[in-house]
């Protein structure tokens, strides 16, 4: 049971069904697609709401067997999830907000990616400061709630 090499994949949470994007990237390798899209749906259906679009390092052998690690959804869904929209806008602009999100919702998401294998050696405060980016890049602004701003307790940042 030798490596033969790593996959990349994009699969929604606890809905992952053999199909073109999964057996395009599966099918040379000789993995079947059934039972990883069974293992898949069972190790995140309790994990994230069902049809959450998550990262999955599959690694293949030889022997056609294969393991897999789950990875938090992309940046910017959790961004658009919080700041209640469903699709960022065609042309972002940091001048006309598309979106607000509370600094609270800035830390909740970079906590949950801060325990991605990758990140889990960087500062809460580092990756806090990259979601904030990410949002900016997006066109959401990182602000207060709203009651507060009417009371005139802006905090923009």
């Amino acid at each position: 049971m030798s490596f033969l090499r790593h996959v990349k994949l994009r699969v929604p949470s606890g809905s992952a069904r053999p199909g073109p994007a999964i057996g395009q990237a599966l099918g040379p390798l000789g993995i079947n697609m059934a039972e990883f899209c069974k293992q898949f749906n069972e190790k995140t259906e309790s994990m994230y709401e069902k049809g959450t679009p998550l990262g999955v390092r599959l690694s293949a052998f030889s022997d056609r067997s294969f393991k897999f690690d789950v990875r938090s959804p992309p940046t910017s869904y959790l961004i658009l999830k919080a700041a209640g929209m469903e699709k960022g806008p065609a042309q972002p602009s940091p001048e006309r907000a598309s979106g607000y999100i509370t600094p609270e919702a800035v830390y909740e998401i970079a906590r949950l990616k801060q325990k991605d294998e990758m990140r889990w050696h960087l500062p809460l405060e580092g990756v806090a400061r990259s979601v904030v980016g990410t949002a900016r890049s997006m066109g959401v602004q990182v602000r207060e709630a709203q009651d507060d701003l009417e009371e005139g307790k802006s905090v923009e940042k």
